[in-house]
């Protein structure tokens, strides 16, 4: 009989140990899980940090991303995501002039750039981009306003070939209207993918921009709202 009381007393001793580290596990708050759709959308927009080709997008790319590509310092890769959302190049611009010269600038630009509305950015901004002077960002305007993509590739073939126009179009975009844009108008949009095209669509139909913000809000958050809504209009 003591050899199999002795017996059972290990194993009485670890089921209550066992019992008593459930409880007090189960006690814990519950941790509170992102919505599998969101958790989706968040990656997405972390990984569309290129504007088209290998152009970076100063308001998605990382700063090692940065640093690699544009040869900039540590100081100033972290002082441009600091200063995220960008929604002109001239704030930009700005920032740039007070640690690059004019050259350094113009290299910049050639592999990061912030896209513009070609429907309101200015002829100081057109003229930003690597190769358009005065005659061709006086082009630019000339056909405003430009609906469909289709549309600024028709015009500017009267003066340049089919590549320069796919280099340019690097550099610009025209904002969708949220209620009527085709999913693939959406996903020309810089750093739109398929699951916040998706999302787009899912709220429509819009009637202000503020339904906008509240729906899309659930995805993102306020920088990367603001960053969107200069893609799109009602």
């Amino acid at each position: 009989m003591k050899k199999l009381i002795l017996f059972a007393l290990p194993i009485a001793l670890l089921l209550f140990v066992q019992c008593k580290t459930d409880t007090s596990s189960s006690s814990k708050s519950p941790v509170k899980e992102v919505p599998k759709v969101a958790e989706k959308v968040v990656k997405e927009v972390k990984k569309a940090a290129l504007t088209g080709g290998k152009m970076l997008n100063p308001n998605l790319s990382s700063a090692s991303d940065m640093i690699d590509a544009l040869a900039i310092s540590k100081e100033l890769a972290a002082k441009i995501v600091a200063s995220r959302p960008f929604l002109d190049m001239v704030s930009i611009n700005t920032m740039l002039a007070t640690e690059l010269d004019g050259d350094e600038i113009k290299g910049v630009y050639k592999k990061m750039f912030l896209p513009l509305n070609i429907n309101t950015a200015s002829d100081a901004e057109f003229k930003m981009i690597p190769g358009v002077g005065d005659k061709m960002a006086h082009e630019f305007e000339e056909y405003r306003p430009y609906k469909k993509m289709a549309q600024f590739e028709r015009e500017m073939g009267k003066y340049v070939d089919d590549k320069q126009i796919a280099e340019y179009k690097k550099y610009i975009f025209i904002p969708v209207n949220l209620n009527t844009a085709t999913e693939e108008e959406i996903l020309a949009l810089p750093g739109v993918g398929k699951k916040m095209a998706h999302e787009f669509e899912e709220y429509r139909p819009y009637k202000d921009m503020a339904q906008f913000r509240r729906q899309i809000g659930k995805y993102v958050d306020d920088k990367e709202l603001k960053r969107l809504e200069r893609f799109v209009v009602l």
